[in-house]
């Protein structure tokens, strides 16, 4: 069972949530942001290859146009493999863990690893940015050395920057779960 609702990001750009349980106690929650424009990529692609033009008539150097296009090609491919998130995605096992997965432009993914058992709680914080009070979500580690501690703050969706109805639908989702492993070993 999958279902996406639209949402908005921080800066105001639309975003999608999709949510899909696959049993009780799991259940994948996936930010998709916008996807790359090909229109702002062409606009900016022109502008640096007018300007090398440009240069390139008043120095009649070929190289000037050379290298705008290898640096050109090569920022390109750095931003679509490093930079460009186009979907976050939390997948929530109750009896194994958490995993965070982020998947590049480029179909590159990084997947994070969170065992259960290091996983105090996940809250929705606060931040001020830029004059502006943001919320973002994120997974409080547990301390092994303290059980009241927590010794890890791990933000997730940094780079969609859901707003705050969007964070409380995915709060209230790994609540559920959460939920369900504090009173299993309570009923067993």
């Amino acid at each position: 069972m999958a279902e996406e609702r639209r949402f908005r990001s921080v800066s105001g750009l639309p975003i999608a949530l999709r949510r899909r349980q696959h049993s009780a106690s799991c259940r994948e929650l996936a930010v998709r942001g916008p996807r790359l424009q090909l229109r702002s990529l062409s606009a900016a692609t022109s502008a640096v290859w007018l300007a090398a033009y440009g240069l390139f008539a008043l120095s009649e150097n070929s190289m000037v146009l050379s290298a705008a296009i290898f640096i050109t090609l090569i920022g390109l491919i750095i931003y679509l493999h490093f930079v460009k998130i186009d979907q976050e995605s939390l997948l929530v096992i109750g009896s194994l863990g958490i995993q965070v997965t982020s998947s590049y432009a480029s179909g590159k993914e990084s997947t994070t690893f969170i065992e259960m058992g290091q996983v105090k709680d996940v809250v929705i914080n606060e931040a001020i940015h830029m004059q502006k009070v943001i919320y973002y979500l994120c997974i409080l580690l547990q301390d092994p050395e303290d059980p009241q501690g927590v010794s890890e703050v791990v933000p997730l969706f940094q780079s969609s920057k859901p707003r705050l109805d969007c964070l409380i639908e995915v709060y209230k989702s790994c609540q559920e779960i959460l939920g369900q492993r504090k009173t299993a070993p309570l009923s067993s």
